[in-house]
C-alpha cells in the first residue's frame, strides 16, 4: 500500500455484476476455459460469492479461481467453495507479522494465515501462495517460505519484482530466479524440477518428502511471453492483452453504448491482433509506463478483474501484486519518462541509472579526482595546537576535515565531522601523511599508503565471537509521544515497524557503509521502549556474529535506522523531533579487547 494511500474510483466507472457476467459469457463462448477474479482485493466486493455462483453456471468454463490478500478468506471461503470456486492464490510477502504490517500498512497477518489453513482444511490442493521477492525487504525469508511447504499442500510462488508506475522499482531491488534457486539449493541440494504445462507462467520445484512445492515466476529474467495465453479485464472494464502494456480498450464503454456481441468479438480480436511479441513491445522493460494493478483492479466495493485464459495471449499472474491493496485511484495512463536509460541490464544494450557498473565507474572517478589533491590532517585531541597538513597534487582543490578519533571503539576513518569552506571537498584521513597524534590504534586502517579509501583485509584474523550494543534516543514531544503510545498513527504501529527497520538495517550495513565487510550475523535484537519523562523512544540494538571483524557498525546502523523510521512515521504529526545519543554502548571480541561505555 502506498504511504500516501490511494484515491477511490467512482462506482459508476466500475463494471456492474451483470456486465462482468455478460463479458465472461462472451469470452467462454469464444473458447476461454478459466477465469480468475483478482485485484487489488476482490473479496471486499459484497457480491463476490454471487459472481462466482453465476460464473459457475457458464457452460464450457472449467476453472474459477481467486487471487486474494487473504484477510477475508477464512470468513468467505466456505460460501465461495459452495458457489463453485476451484482454485485459490493468496498474496503473502512475509512470514513476520511486524513486517507484514509494514508492507500492507494494516494489521491482519494472523487472518491471512487463518485463511491459508482454512483453504487446506476445505481440500484445496495446492493452495498457491504468491510472494514478490525484493532485496532488502524479504529475500532473507526464502528458506522460511520453502520450509512452509513441508507439511502442507502449498505451492509457494516466488515472483520477480517488476516495474510499475509508483512502485519505486529499481534493478537493485530485484532478486533473480537464478539467485533465488541457488539460495534454495544450498539448503536443499536435492531439489527436484517438476514438469509443467507449456502455457505455465511458473517453473516448479519440490523438496523430496515435502508435501508441497515451490515455483518461480521469472517475468523479468526469463520472460515467458511466447507461451503466454492470458487476457485481463480491469475493474473499470478495460481489456489489456499484456500486463506490461499501457494499451487498453474499454469494453465497458462499448457495452454501455449498446454494442452487439459480434461487434464486441471484433473489438477484442483487433486488440489481440495488436499484441506485441514480448512485454508489450518494450524490450527495455525498465522504460515501460504502465499503471500498476492496484490502480486498476480494486476499489472499496470494486469490481474484480477477470483473467481470461485463451490460446496464445498474454500472461495473467499477479507478479507485482502486493497484499493489502484495497482502494483504487484513477491513474494517468501515459506520463513521460523524463529519464534516459543507458545499457539494458539483461541484453547489454542499456543499463539503468544506479546500476552496479555505473556505481563502480562513479566510485573510480571520485577516487581519481581525490588522488589529484589531498589535504589530510588530524588534530591532537588533548591540545589546542594547529593541525598539520600535507598537500599533494593540484592546489586548486582544498580538502578540509577535522576528525575525532574514538579511542574506545577503534573507529577512525569513518567517524569524522567535516567543516567545508566554499567550493571545498571533504577527504578522509590518510595513513602516514600527518605528523599529529593518531590515537590508540596508531594508524588508520581504512586508508592505504596514498591516502585513498581501502577495505581492510581480515582474512588472516582468527574467528571469534563478536557482539556490540548501540543505542539511540528519539525525542518526540508530548503529542506525537501520546499517539505512539496509543498506537494512533495512520502509518501503523511505530514501534513494530521501527524494530523491523532496525533489523533490516543491521543486515544491510555493508551496502550502506562502503568499507564495511559483509558479516554473517547470527543474532540481531532491536528493542524500543517509551520514556514518558522525556516523551522519547529509547532504542537499543544488539548484534552478534562469529567472525573475523566486529559488529559495531551493524549495531549502530540498526539503532540509526530504527530511529529514522520513528521519525518518518511521526513527521506528519510534528517536525519538532530530535534524534540524539546515537552511540556504541558496548562491544566484545576482537584484538582491541572489550569496551563498555561508562
Amino acid at each position: 500500500m502506498p504511504e500516501e494511500g490511494v484515491q477511490l474510483t467512482p462506482k459508476s466507472e466500475l463494471l456492474t455484476t451483470q456486465e462482468i457476467i455478460t463479458l465472461a459469457r462472451l469470452f467462454v463462448k469464444e473458447g476461454v476455459d478459466k477465469i480468475r477474479l483478482t485485484g487489488g482485493e476482490p473479496l471486499i466486493r459484497p457480491d463476490v460469492v454471487d459472481i462466482v455462483a453465476q460464473l459457475y453456471k457458464l457452460e464450457g468454463l472449467q476453472t474459477i479461481a481467486v487471487t486474494t490478500n487473504g484477510i477475508n478468506l477464512a470468513r468467505l471461503l466456505p460460501r465461495l467453495k459452495e458457489a463453485g470456486l476451484d482454485a485459490i492464490n493468496i498474496s503473502l510477502d512475509t512470514l513476520v507479522p511486524a513486517k507484514f504490517e509494514f508492507i500492507v500498512r494494516r494489521k491482519g497477518f494472523h487472518k491471512v494465515m487463518e485463511g491459508i489453513n482454512k483453504a487446506v482444511e476445505l481440500g484445496y490442493n495446492p493452495v498457491k501462495v504468491n510472494c514478490v521477492v525484493m532485496r532488502g525487504l524479504n529475500e532473507d525469508e526464502l528458506l522460511d517460505f520453502v520450509a512452509f511447504t513441508k507439511n502442507q499442500p502449498l505451492d509457494v510462488r516466488f515472483i520477480e519484482y517488476m516495474p510499475f508506475d509508483g512502485n519505486k522499482w529499481n534493478f537493485k531491488k530485484m532478486v533473480s530466479y537464478k539467485e533465488m534457486l541457488d539460495t534454495v539449493r544450498q539448503r536443499w541440494p536435492d531439489l527436484e524440477k517438476l514438469p509443467c504445462e507449456a502455457s505455465s507462467t511458473a517453473k516448479a520445484y519440490k523438496v523430496p518428502d515435502f508435501q508441497g512445492q515451490i515455483s518461480f515466476i521469472t517475468s523479468m529474467s526469463e520472460h515467458f511471453c511466447g507461451s503466454c495465453n492470458r487476457l485481463r479485464i480491469t475493474a473499470d472494464g478495460n481489456l489489456k492483452v499484456c500486463l506490461f502494456g499501457n494499451s487498453e480498450v474499454s469494453l465497458r464503454d462499448h457495452l454501455r453504448s449498446g454494442a452487439s456481441e459480434d461487434e464486441l468479438v471484433q473489438i477484442i480480436g483487433a486488440a489481440v491482433g495488436r499484441k506485441k511479441k514480448q512485454h508489450a513491445g518494450m524490450f527495455n522493460i525498465a522504460q515501460m509506463k504502465n499503471r500498476p494493478m492496484i490502480l486498476i483492479e480494486a476499489a472499496l466495493k470494486s469490481t474484480p478483474l477477470l483473467q481470461d485464459a485463451v490460446p496464445n495471449l498474454p500472461s495473467s499472474k499477479q507478479w507485482g501484486h502486493r497484499p493489502g491493496h484495497w482502494l483504487t485511484p484513477r491513474a494517468s495512463l501515459s506520463k513521460q519518462m523524463g529519464k534516459a536509460f543507458k545499457k539494458n541490464v539483461f541484453t547489454g544494450q542499456h543499463a539503468l541509472p544506479g546500476s552496479r557498473s555505473e556505481q563502480q565507474q562513479l566510485a573510480a572517478e571520485i577516487l581519481q579526482a581525490q588522488a589529484h589533491s589531498i589535504c589530510i590532517f588530524q588534530k591532537n585531541l588533548s591540545s589546542s595546537s594547529d593541525t598539520k597538513c600535507l598537500r599533494t597534487g593540484s592546489p586548486s582543490i582544498q580538502h578540509t576535515s577535522h576528525t575525532a578519533v574514538d579511542s574506545h571503539s577503534g573507529a577512525t576513518a569513518g567517524n569524522q565531522s567535516e567543516e567545508k569552506g566554499p567550493g571545498s571537498h571533504s577527504k578522509a584521513l590518510g595513513s602516514g601523511l600527518c605528523a599529529s597524534e593518531r590515537g590508540p590504534s596508531g594508524s588508520l586502517t581504512h586508508i592505504d599508503q596514498e591516502g585513498r579509501a581501502a577495505m581492510v583485509d581480515v582474512g588472516k584474523k582468527p574467528d571469534s565471537e563478536r557482539t556490540a550494543v548501540a543505542s539511540a534516543v528519539v525525542r518526540l514531544g508530548e503529542k506525537a509521544f501520546g499517539m505512539v503510545r496509543q498506537n494512533q498513527l495512520k502509518k501503523g504501529d511505530v514501534l513494530a515497524v521501527a524494530q523491523i527497520a532496525g533489523i533490516q538495517g543491521a543486515k544491510l550495513t555493508s551496502q550502506l557503509i562502503p568499507l564495511c565487510h559483509n558479516i554473517p550475523l547470527s543474532h540481531v535484537v532491536v528493542s524500543l521502549s517509551l520514556d514518558e519523562s522525556s516523551w522519547a523512544v529509547v532504542i537499543q540494538a544488539l548484534c552478534r556474529s562469529q567472525g573475523k571483524t566486529g559488529v559495531e557498525m551493524e549495531a549502530l546502523t540498526a539503532a540509526s535506522l530504527a530511529a529514522l523510521t520513528v521519525y518518518d512515521m511521526c513527521k506528519a504529526v510534528t517536525h519538532d523531533i530530535v534524534i540524539e545519543e546515537v552511540k556504541l554502548v558496548s562491544k566484545t571480541g576482537g584484538q582491541r579487547g572489550d569496551f563498555q561505555r561508562g
